[in-house]
């Protein structure tokens, strides 16, 4: 008789790239720099993070880690993947970013728009349009308030550099607080499409600690009347 012969062992799958080591180029200059850049932004004690033209993120420096530690499982949204699926669905991103809707999802919401007019061909930009598509309340926000917020906030509203959010930071000395949006990119990144955000923590006292509903996030269609 016939001896089976033994099964193959079974393949590991790749460990996950740690967010420094994501959509690196080829280019062997470019590799050593963001290397290297990775490098300054641990050195800052304020959360910093570098995304690219999609909002996936490149790095994230340990001020920004510790800001989103209580962050549950997501498998596509969370803070060190991509910024903006993070904003927009994460169902425990509220709890860190006040007001969350007006202050965080609408600005990042006009941002998208202008990128997918820049970049309408882009798969995974279009496959973000495609989630906020699938919520009506979502997509309503995107579709009808978000003209009107634009009206109201003007076209600077679409740059991120200098708007002031709230936010509620996990370690008390902070707590409920303002940040600053800083953007810090240099032109060897930018040239590259690459953006580096960084959020200034200014402290704002005697505010109590926001309730949070968690919980399926929803983004109401702001009224145009």
């Amino acid at each position: 008789m016939f001896q089976r012969a033994p099964l193959p062992p079974p393949v590991r799958p790749p460990e996950p790239l740690a967010a420094s080591e994501r959509l690196i180029p080829q280019d062997p200059g470019t590799q050593a720099y963001l290397r290297d850049y990775a490098t300054m932004m641990d050195a800052v004690p304020l959360p910093s993070v570098l995304f690219d033209r999609r909002w996936d993120v490149t790095h994230v420096n340990p001020a920004f880690q510790a800001l989103f530690r209580g962050m549950g499982d997501h498998p596509t949204a969370m803070p060190d993947q991509n910024f903006l699926r993070f904003v927009l669905f994460h169902p425990d991103a509220g709890s860190v970013l006040g007001d969350r809707e007006t202050s965080w999802c609408l600005p990042l919401l006009a941002q998208l728009e202008s990128a997918l007019e820049r970049y309408e061909d882009d798969g995974v930009l279009q496959a973000i349009r495609g989630e906020i598509a699938d919520d009506p309340i979502m997509d309503a926000a995107y579709r009808c308030g978000l003209p009107h917020w634009m009206r109201v906030a003007g076209a600077a509203a679409v740059h991120h550099d200098g708007a002031v959010r709230p936010l509620y930071h996990p370690d008390p000395q902070w707590g409920h607080a303002d940040c600053r949006i800083v953007d810090e990119t240099p032109a060897t990144l930018q040239d590259r499409g690459y953006t580096r955000m960084t959020l200034v923590l200014r402290e704002r006292r005697g505010t109590p600690t926001p309730k949070v509903r968690r919980g399926k996030p929803h983004l109401r269609a702001v009224s145009s009347g």
